[in-house]
């Protein structure tokens, strides 16, 4: 199924896409629609143009190409599926999502991965390209984040990096790791990459970028500090 979106309104497009027996569904001069393909399950959206607000939210299990630059909340509440955005994407990348991939081609605004949490054997993953604004996993309580700071020389993230955050990992590649970080985080540089080796893969692939620049710099891990945990705070004891 093929829809030109152009001005219709957000809510005749997503019943379109909810109701088509069709499992392909492509999008064309999409321009800032909102709550698209939200809840969706078992079925690919090719979106060309700029979708709005909420884009995938409560996904559950459908896979989502963007080919143009995404705003808020990406991927809110996302339970499993697939997420890539051949561009860059706006605040609250991520938010809340409890499963699921997200790959951000270029760069990530505010608070990306904030409130990530995991679940037995979902575990959320979000991998961005460029670079991610302040707060990045902010009160983060599960799943991993990697930060590959293509293109940047200067660290590949904002102010305020981790704030609050008490489960999870964050690996950022670059040669100037993040500081003035709370002293409930654990900063560490990390040869082994095992545990994210597919995300890279599965990013260089989508992406067509060679999986030689990656190597070019370290990568530096971020974990809670259990001596300092933030947990105390969110828990009853």
């Amino acid at each position: 199924m093929k829809i030109k979106v152009n001005l219709m309104h957000f809510q005749e497009l997503n019943k379109l896409i909810k109701q088509t027996p069709d499992l392909f569904i492509k999008l064309e001069n999409c321009i800032g629609q909102r709550y698209i393909a939200s809840g969706l399950s078992e079925k690919e959206v090719v979106i060309e143009g700029t979708p709005g607000n909420a884009l995938a939210a409560y996904l559950s299990g459908s896979t989502i190409k963007v080919y143009g630059n995404v705003q808020e909340a990406t991927g809110d509440t996302m339970d499993e599926g697939l997420i890539y955005v051949h561009g860059s994407a706006g605040d609250a990348t991520g938010y809340s999502m409890r499963g699921g991939k997200i790959f951000v081609r270029d760069n990530a605004g505010y608070r990306a991965g904030i409130h990530m949490k995991a679940y037995e054997d979902k575990v959320p993953k979000l991998v961005i390209g460029g670079k991610a604004g302040s707060f990045l996993g902010e009160y983060q309580a599960g799943g991993i984040i990697v930060v590959l700071g293509l293109g940047e020389d200067e660290t590949p993230v904002g102010d305020f990096c981790a704030t609050g955050m008490h489960g999870g990992k964050i690996y950022i590649r670059t040669n100037n790791p993040p500081e003035h970080l709370g002293e409930q985080i654990l900063i560490n540089k990390v040869d082994n990459i095992d545990e994210i080796d597919d995300l890279i893969a599965e990013f260089c692939n989508v992406f067509d970028i060679p999986i030689e620049r990656i190597n070019q710099k370290p990568f530096y891990l971020l974990t809670p500090n259990s001596a300092h945990p933030y947990k105390k705070m969110y828990t009853h004891h």
